[in-house]
């Protein structure tokens, strides 16, 4: 069967329309395919916080202590007569804190946990604090009173306390 000359030119030109139809629709969805990568990398982007909506991401990260820095504070060296005997205690005292704020929050309020410190000291005998357990006792009821005056709740505050020095004489 031979092909018809006459039908030739109106083959082609049918076939010319689909060729053009198939690139604008192959360019409206690689068009799509980029606007959807870049939603998605500016979505990623946002999340991991980089923009507004990430501090509130990254604050959640920082409570958790994940991947932050310990942050710790000084207190002053005490020395304190015991109870009982003529003893003394001489103790210093480094406090683990949640974020910096605790830190200003800790000076604003230091000659009240000071003098919380001193009198919870000197209420203890020497036979109290010999053992590792009397000495955990007493930091945790430093903990308690030195976030006390913070008012802060807890987790939030001092987290813990650790004795630098300890003699008992």
């Amino acid at each position: 069967m031979a092909k018809d000359p006459r039908k030739q030119p109106e083959q082609e030109a049918a076939a010319a329309p689909a060729g053009k139809s198939k690139k604008k629709l192959l360019i409206v969805v690689l068009a799509a395919v980029v606007i959807a990568a870049a939603g998605g990398g500016g979505a990623w982007f946002f999340l991991q916080g980089h923009g507004d909506g990430g501090k509130e991401h990254k604050a959640e990260e920082k409570k958790a202590g994940e991947h932050a820095p310990p942050i710790f504070t000084t207190l002053d060296q005490f020395t304190v007569n015991l109870m009982g005997e003529n003893r003394y205690l001489q103790v210093g005292i480094d406090l683990k804190v949640s974020d910096q704020s605790v830190v200003e929050k800790i000076n604003l309020h230091k000659p009240e946990i000071k003098n919380g410190v001193l009198l919870l000291l000197s209420s203890k005998q020497a036979e109290d604090l010999a053992t590792p357990e009397g000495k955990q006792k007493l930091s945790d009821e430093l903990l308690k009173k030195i976030n006390e005056p913070l008012g802060l709740p807890a987790g939030q505050g001092v987290l813990g306390v650790y004795f630098t020095s300890f003699v008992i004489q």
